[in-house]
């Protein structure tokens, strides 16, 4: 599974190959922010420092616990854990919309 985002801006060139900062809203309206090296956004190729920001990408994720089914529309607990990917505050399990999920 894969938590849809976006990267809002390219904050460093290093380390290797650069870092970005993505945001995405959990189920209760609160913004989160994660940075980390480019490819584990999964759109390596359209990040950089001179991208024109935002620009859609992922991150893995797996699921941690649901409380409705897909097709409900209901929430889901999920971890960004896969790729070792947190907040600043090492924060990485947040609850988000069943639609904010891709396969």
């Amino acid at each position: 599974m894969e938590l849809r985002c976006e990267a809002v801006r390219w904050p460093a060139d290093e380390p290797w190959p650069g870092v970005v900062e993505v945001r995405f809203t959990d189920a209760a309206g609160r913004c989160w922010s994660l940075v980390d090296k480019a490819p584990v956004f999964g759109a390596a190729d359209e990040l950089g420092p001179e991208s024109t920001y935002p620009v859609a990408v992922t991150v893995a994720c797996v699921v941690a616990g649901g409380r409705a089914l897909p097709e409900d529309g209901g929430l889901v607990t999920v971890s960004t854990s896969p790729h070792g990917v947190a907040t600043p505050c090492g924060r990485e399990e947040f609850t988000v919309r069943w639609d904010q999920l891709t396969r």
